[in-house]
């Protein structure tokens, strides 16, 4: 067997490598920069301290442009590093839900995930590396400062130039390097997830819904991978195990630049779904992002629901899942700038209810201590404690899994919820690839005005409906199991009646600064609750 040596190579530290929400985002021509990526890859392995050597690590990306070319650079950098053994992704492929369980399946020290998430991808686009840590999720952000912190003094990398690895072929490849043995195993990306989901969810009933029985039609589904990670993954769960026809499935071809889609499941770039929803042959429509951890759904006609009702729904229907009669429900959590709508759920079923923070890390650490089950973002992620991140195909599951239970399909579950629970009026306003340092300026004038002792109180009328400031701040969050503070998450503006108006800015772009004004207004009036979304916040804002 050839020894292989590792060598130590200069390099000069670079000032743009801080993570932002989920790992570092930038256009794919900084990454291939000379030392650009080994950098941050030496930083990310260094910040495991004495936990390095001998460690097992999980490596696998959305398959977007320059993922193969930085995974063979990152075993390579592996190797010279003192980590025992890499788990890669056939292709260099994992959908980060799967990595995160196979973080958690094979008690590994964490992962490596080559994503941008929704970004789009192309040799002109974007590229992401993000570092899960051993529970499975994102680096909370003392680990992603500790990054930083290594990345802007670092002077060299080390990286074996010589070892080069099959990992389009399953199998486990073993090499020596510096004398020590060095372990790639190329595994089938699809398999474990698969094996979890089949754990978590009553395939049977999923089966009987999608075929018809009882005198039921079959319950025509359409799911839309948008050219992502999440292609192979759909077709073995939607097709090989529950029966639905080739047809209900399309973009499923990972591609490197997404087939030119942008791979943001939303109404805006998942377009291609919602003309075919609203045909109203399909009854239920799904789409996810370039590494299948968001997701839209849609019911028939394109019916669309916002990811702060679809959280909602979900909670009062979470039951349903045979995976939560075993565990239990142990609470809920959304994110700060996400509607309120799950709020009323866990008040009405006396559930333990979290608001925390942009960025799943959060919903993480609550987790960990056993007091979450089922949290969101209104960024289009669901997800619950079965893995650390956001899950779109088990988001899309668990709506199948209520509907095969309750008998109804996804329009008349909505209006039968907000009946109950009342309707928040939900809409999101984004100004991306802002400059960043005039960004900053304006959210710290907005705050010096709208935390002034006077502005509490300040009553508007619109359309004979009243809305009362009841507090306005710069929303810092606590962790209720660490005591750990995060401030300044956005300008929260809140009113009596539990509408909000929320201004942050958003960590998840590659360039520049996005601004972010969100709009949630609460209506309980059952005569008001059909009305359309858009036009009811449109003119809440202008009169705010």
């Amino acid at each position: 067997m050839t020894e292989f040596k590792s060598v130590i190579v200069p390099t000069r530290p670079f000032d743009d490598q801080k993570p932002g929400t989920s790992g570092l985002r930038k256009r794919v021509t900084v990454f291939q920069q000379q030392n650009y990526t080994e950098n941050f890859v030496q930083a990310i392995l260094n910040s495991l301290g004495d936990d390095l050597q001998g460690s097992v690590l999980v490596l696998g990306g959305d398959g977007r442009y320059y993922v193969k070319d930085a995974a063979k650079l990152i075993i390579r950098i592996c190797a010279a590093n003192g980590v025992k053994k890499l788990i890669v992704g056939q292709h260099g492929i994992f959908s980060t839900p799967a990595v995160s369980n196979l973080i958690r399946k094979r008690n590994t020290s964490g992962g490596i995930i080559l994503t941008a998430s929704h970004n789009p991808g192309g040799p002109d686009k974007d590229f992401g590396i993000k570092f899960n840590t051993d529970n499975g999720g994102p680096a909370p952000d003392y680990v992603t400062a500790e990054i930083f912190n290594i990345t802007v003094g670092l002077e060299s990398y080390n990286i074996v130039p010589d070892l080069e690895c099959d990992i389009d072929t399953q199998g486990v490849y073993t090499y020596i390097v510096d004398g020590n043995e060095f372990n790639v195993e190329v595994v089938d990306s699809v398999a474990d997830y698969v094996g979890l989901m089949k754990e978590i969810f009553d395939f049977d009933s999923l089966r009987e819904l999608l075929k018809g029985s009882e005198g039921r039609k079959p319950f025509k589904i359409l799911i839309d991978s948008m050219n992502g990670v999440t292609g192979p993954y759909v077709r073995q769960i939607f097709v090989n195990e529950l029966g639905a026809d080739e047809s209900s499935i399309v973009n499923t071809k990972p591609l490197e630049d997404f087939g030119g889609l942008h791979p943001d499941p939303n109404l805006t770039y998942a377009v291609q779904l919602v003309d075919a929803m609203k045909e109203g042959i399909h009854d239920f429509g799904a789409a996810f992002d370039g590494d299948g951890d968001r997701n839209m759904i849609l019911g028939k006609k394109a019916f669309f629901v916002t990811p702060s009702d679809s959280l909602a729904v979900l909670g009062a229907h979470l039951h349903h899942i045979p995976y939560f009669k075993i565990t239990g429900i142990k609470g809920f959590a959304r994110s700060m700038p996400t509607a309120g709508a799950i709020d009323r759920v866990a008040s009405a079923t006396g559930i333990d209810f979290y608001e925390v923070p942009t960025g799943w890390k959060f919903f993480g650490s609550l987790m960990d201590a056993d007091q979450l089950s089922l949290c969101g973002e209104e960024s289009f992620g669901t997800g619950s404690d079965h893995i650390r991140e956001k899950d779109g195909i088990w988001a899309a599951l668990a709506w199948l899994q209520v509907i095969a239970c309750e008998k109804k399909g996804v329009e008349e579950l909505l209006v039968s919820h907000w009946k109950k629970f009342g309707r928040n009026f939900f809409t999101r306003y984004d100004y991306e690839n802002c400059p960043a340092d005039n960004c900053a300026y304006m959210l710290h004038k907005l705050e010096q005005i709208v935390t002034s002792p006077v502005y509490i109180g300040t009553q508007i009328i619109h359309r004979n409906k009243s809305y009362v400031v009841k507090q306005a701040d710069n929303f810092c969050y606590e962790d209720p199991i660490d005591g750990s503070l995060t401030p300044k998450q956005g300008i929260r503006l809140l009113f009596e009646d539990g509408s909000r108006i929320i201004v942050r800015l958003s960590g998840t772009g590659s360039s520049g600064a996005t601004v972010r004004i969100y709009v949630d207004s609460y209506e309980k009036d059952e005569r008001l609750i059909l009305k359309d979304a858009q036009v009811c916040h449109y003119t809440f804002m202008w009169v705010v």
